[in-house]
């Protein structure tokens, strides 16, 4: 499944309308006739000062903003791709400044689980990102990993634990 996305990715990327590319990657996914797979994907598109971004079953899209030190969340209700044709999926638009920051991450951080069985969060998440936002993408990325990993006592997470950070120049 993850190959077949990644191919699907690489020749519909380039249109510019994420939701068209969205139903288009779920045609052919159900083409395909994997019963009861699918793929979570969030896609943003980048254009001067302003993203475009929609999700595919994927945690909210985090965006700190600069100018005024605050964090927007941006979640975006939507199916795994290959699951419905033509799900109405939402399509979201923020504006970009120099120093703003964007997370982008998968579910396996906000639901790693401590020895006491207590979930990371979605607010743990996008506070700990909140005081890391102003450092470089690498940092941040580090920091993040290391958070997930003193939660879980260094055990192994139970879920794949994915970060991509965007730093608007």
């Amino acid at each position: 499944m993850v190959t077949t996305t990644k191919s699907l990715f690489n020749v519909l990327a380039p249109n510019p309308n994420i939701i068209d590319t969205f139903h288009e990657m779920t045609r052919c996914l159900k083409l395909m006739q994997m019963d009861k797979l699918s793929m979570c994907m969030t896609m943003l598109k980048i254009s001067g000062n302003k993203v475009q971004m929609s999700a595919a079953g994927m945690p909210p899209v985090f965006i700190y903003k600069s100018e005024n030190q605050t964090i927007e969340e941006h979640v975006m209700r939507g199916m795994p791709l290959g699951t419905f044709s033509n799900f109405p999926y939402s399509l979201l638009e923020s504006e970009l400044s120099t120093g703003d920051t964007i997370l982008l991450m998968t579910d396996g951080f906000p639901e790693l689980f401590n020895d006491k069985k207590e979930m990371y969060g979605y607010r743990r998440a996008r506070n700990i990102f909140e005081e890391l936002a102003k450092e470089t993408p690498e940092e941040i990325i580090s920091k993040l990993k290391s958070a997930g990993s003193d939660w879980v006592n260094d055990n192994d997470p139970d879920d794949d634990v994915t970060f991509v950070v965007i730093k608007i120049k």
